[in-house]
């Protein structure tokens, strides 16, 4: 009996949230492959990294991306620029939208609303908490917070859960329901870099520099200016 032909394995792939709605809506339909996604913020991703998960690509911070590169986890030659992301504010349905024009604004209404919703794991929500100690709020802000672990945090302000949540304006642009007040005030802002890379012991490079190509292409390029995310390729 003829042995069976094995081809390459399915392709894996790390990505954080700031693209999920771009790569959920405009990138993989119509694409010839689909590759499974592991959709984390990028400290949830470095921690399944640090208790041995692998991969064949990734998409991430660029520091964290760095340090992996560092470490021989990813390949530096392989690692692409791809987009640069805010943070704002998203309010729940019914609410009038705040100003944000400068950092009282941002503060009035951090004091003002009932509650609001970040994420613990997330780049905006690390940001977030040391913005808000800087400020002189974070005792008024942390007892009425909604601290999710991870995920969108504008879920919670469509469901009424939450007033405003703070999360990426792409992250936020991604749940339907909710307003988008806007980024976060100039002197309050904090931009993030993201980049993509190859895993160093990937099983299925083709296919992860295949994903890579469908991240960095024309539609992506349409999409991710869509979303709010400002181009880095």
């Amino acid at each position: 009996m003829a042995a069976k032909t094995v081809g390459p394995a399915a392709t894996r792939f790390m990505c954080a949230l700031v693209i999920l709605q771009a790569v959920k809506e405009d990138l993989l339909p119509g694409a010839e492959e689909h590759p499974e996604i592991i959709w984390d913020p990028t400290a949830k991703l470095m921690d399944r990294i640090e208790a041995g998960e692998t991969a064949d690509g990734i998409f991430a911070i660029d520091n964290s991306i760095s340090k992996l590169a560092e470490r021989g986890i990813v390949e530096p030659d392989s690692i692409l620029p791809l987009v640069q992301a805010e943070f704002g504010i998203a309010i729940a349905p019914g609410m009038d939208t705040p100003p944000l024009r400068d950092a009282d604004d941002l503060v009035a209404l951090l004091l003002s609303v009932p509650n609001l919703c970040y994420s613990r794991a997330g780049a905006s929500g690390i940001y977030f908490e040391s913005l808000i100690d800087r400020l002189g709020i974070g005792d008024a802000v942390r007892s009425k917070a909604m601290v999710i672990p991870a995920g969108l945090t504008a879920e919670q302000a469509a469901s009424g859960r939450a007033a405003i949540a703070i999360q990426q304006m792409s992250e936020l642009r991604a749940v339907e329901g909710v307003t988008i007040a806007g980024p976060l005030p100039p002197d309050c802002q904090q931009t993030t870099d993201f980049s993509a890379a190859l895993f160093s012991q990937a099983d299925n490079r083709d296919g992860a520099r295949k994903f890579i190509e469908l991240l960095s292409s024309s539609r992506a390029r349409s999409s991710y200016e869509n979303r709010g995310l400002k181009l880095r390729f």
